[in-house]
């Protein structure tokens, strides 16, 4: 039987067969095209001087746009070439990515690109929300290959990401309509990630309280 396009479900057994990427090599993989983004926008006058085709984009924040939407590509293909699946979350980021950098481009307004991390955290906290109102603990298509938790564990987890989810795509609404753009490119870069760090550290506790490795250690 042919493995499956896209990120199976977490039970279904063929999902521990699948190829593994290098944990240093995913982690390239995700942070990679904002590393692009920052730099493009940062830098975007001396990339114009050495690549004059970049002015088609526009301003700074276009070509750091469309270097970003190339970026966001490369890294889905480089994923699919490796693993022979499509991962779920960055698949639909990478979708909004491409849907709104092209209305970025296309109509020259950075509103657009601006609101992708809005729709995108909206969008996963909705869905991660959604599913528990329907009895399903979604949090196992990211985190399954990390963790092995209770059914209790896993609730109690997706709860939490929604709620963040949620939050971020609120905090994301506050900083692009009262601060520079370039405050905005850096507090997407600079400031997201070591947040979703910190939320996600401090949810070991919860963890390791459902663990099931842990639970099978104390038999």
């Amino acid at each position: 039987m042919n493995a499956p396009i896209f990120e199976s479900d977490p039970s279904d057994p063929r999902k521990a067969k699948k190829a593994a990427i290098n944990p240093g090599l995913k982690l390239a993989l995700e942070l990679g095209p904002l590393l692009v983004f920052f730099f493009a926008n940062t830098r975007a006058a001396w990339l114009a001087e050495k690549f004059p085709a970049l002015t088609e984009f526009g301003g700074p924040i276009f070509i750091a746009t469309g270097l970003f939407m190339i970026a966001t590509a490369l890294a889905l293909i480089v994923s699919w070439l490796l693993t022979r699946t499509l991962p779920i979350m960055p698949l639909v980021s990478g979708i909004v990515v491409l849907i709104f950098g092209t209305l970025t481009l296309y109509l020259q307004d950075d509103v657009f690109i601006k609101m992708k991390p809005t729709i995108v955290n909206a969008l996963f906290g909705f869905i991660l929300l959604g599913g528990l109102f329907f009895g399903k603990s979604l949090l196992g298509y990211v985190f399954d290959s990390a963790f092995r938790l209770d059914a209790e564990g896993w609730r109690k987890l997706t709860f939490r990401w929604g709620l963040f989810f949620l939050l971020m795509a609120v905090v994301n609404e506050v900083v692009w309509r009262n601060f520079s753009t370039d405050f905005w490119v850096t507090f997407k870069v600079w400031a997201n990630i070591p947040i979703t760090i910190l939320f996600t550290a401090s949810q070991m506790p919860l963890i390791m309280r459902h663990s099931l490795d842990a639970q099978t250690e104390k038999k």
